[in-house]
C-alpha cells in the first residue's frame, strides 16, 4: 500500500479578461470576497487580435493551461430598451469563424442578480466586431439574433477553447445602447455607472467559477 499517495490534482485556476485599463481597475478594485486563490486578471489590450494573442499567450504559461476563461468589460448593446449599466450574459459569443457556446449562463444571471439587486441581466448571442458599432450597423447585428458587441470576447473565447477543453463565459456591462450612443451627452454619466457595476460582479464570477471547475490534468 502507497503510504504516500501524489496529491490530487487541484482545481482549474479563473483567467479573467478585458480589454482596457478602466475595465481591469474596476475588477481590480471591486469585491475580492471569497476570491480563489489562482486568479489572474489579464489586460489584454483592445481588439479581436489582441485579445486572441493575449489569452492564448497566458494559457501557454503551466500555471494556467487548464484554466477556466471569463471575458468581461464594456460593450454596445444593440436591442431597444437597454441602457448603461445593463448587463449581459452571453449564451455564446460570435464572430467571422463561427460561435463558441458559453458554460454556466443561467447560474451566472441568478448570481449576477443576487450581487446587483435591481440591475436588468440580459441573456443571448454577443457578437465581435473589429471596430466600434455606430448608428445602422447596430440594426443590422440585431437582426442576427446577436444582443450586444464588443471588440474582444469572441476572440477571447475562441482562442480559449482552441487551446484546450475548459469552461468559457462572458459577461458584459453595457456603456453604450441605441438609445445613448457614446457620441451624445450623458456618455460619462453612462460611463460611470457601467464602470461601478463591473466593480459588483466579482462575487458572481467566484461562484461561477467554483461551479464549474475542471480538475487540472
Amino acid at each position: 500500500m502507497d503510504r504516500n499517495p501524489a496529491p490530487r490534482p487541484g482545481p482549474a485556476p479563473l483567467l479573467i479578461a478585458c480589454a482596457l485599463g478602466i475595465e481591469r481597475l474596476a475588477l481590480r478594485t471591486g469585491d475580492r470576497k471569497g476570491a480563489p486563490g489562482d486568479m489572474t486578471v489579464l489586460r489584454t489590450g483592445m481588439g479581436p487580435k489582441n485579445a486572441e494573442r493575449a489569452v492564448t499567450g497566458a494559457l501557454g504559461q503551466h500555471t494556467l493551461r487548464d484554466a477556466a476563461v471569463l471575458a468581461t468589460g464594456f460593450c454596445a448593446g444593440l436591442a431597444p430598451g437597454m441602457h448603461p449599466g445593463d448587463l449581459v450574459v452571453a449564451e455564446e459569443t460570435r464572430d467571422a469563424r463561427g460561435s463558441t457556446p458559453c458554460t454556466g449562463t443561467g447560474l451566472l444571471v441568478e448570481e449576477l442578480v443576487r450581487a446587483l439587486p435591481g440591475r436588468t441581466v440580459h441573456t443571448g448571442p454577443l457578437t465581435g466586431s473589429d471596430h466600434v458599432v455606430r448608428g445602422p450597423e447596430r440594426g443590422a447585428l440585431l437582426a442576427t439574433g446577436a444582443i450586444a458587441v464588443d471588440m474582444e470576447s469572441a476572440a477571447t473565447l475562441h482562442g480559449a477553447v482552441r487551446t484546450g477543453r475548459r469552461p468559457v463565459a462572458a459577461v458584459r456591462v453595457v456603456v453604450d445602447a441605441p438609445q445613448h450612443e457614446l457620441v451624445r451627452i450623458g456618455t460619462v454619466r453612462g460611463g460611470i455607472s457601467a464602470f461601478r457595476v463591473l466593480r459588483a460582479v466579482l462575487p458572481a464570477f467566484f461562484e461561477w467559477h467554483r461551479s464549474s471547475l475542471l480538475p487540472r490534468r
